[in-house]
């Protein structure tokens, strides 16, 4: 799974402005929606946030995967934002996230959706790394950042 493969620019926002998890999600569904990526805004959002409630995706570390699976997904889909403020999500370590990734599937793909989490999790293990994407400056910034990364 490369990421750059499910990830563009447009869906990447450097700086968030929610304050909260609820509205950090929603500014990464509408970055989903603006790219066309996804064909409806709010059954995807609806589905996240139901997600959420189950359980946080705050990982630890500064680290938030939101996802969802629905029908307002064609495809595995994925947005990304730094709040640099940090947000309260509930992680299991009771620390702020800095860095969210919102993953979007259909119902009836599982194994992409499953790898791109483990991919996920695994970039983030490299603490030099992922200290680079949070102090990113720019959408561009971070996705080159992703880019380099996985051509390693």
């Amino acid at each position: 799974m490369i990421l750059t493969q499910i990830l563009e620019p447009a869906c990447i926002i450097v700086p968030l402005q929610g304050k909260n998890k609820e509205a950090v999600i929603a500014e990464l569904v509408d970055a989903l929606a603006s790219a066309g990526s996804i064909q409806d805004k709010n059954v995807v959002l609806q589905a996240v946030l139901a997600r959420e409630q189950t359980r946080s995706t705050g990982i630890g570390s500064g680290i938030a995967i939101p996802h969802g699976k629905c029908k307002g997904a064609r495809e595995l889909v994925m947005a990304m934002g730094i709040s640099p403020q940090g947000v309260d999500f509930e992680s299991i370590d009771e620390k702020p996230v800095y860095i969210v990734v919102l993953l979007v599937s259909p119902i009836d793909k599982t194994g992409p959706h499953i790898q791109a989490l483990a991919r996920i999790s695994r970039l983030m293990l490299d603490e030099e790394f992922k200290n680079k994407i949070q102090h990113s400056t720019s959408a561009q910034e971070l996705y080159d950042l992703i880019s380099c990364k996985e051509s390693e």
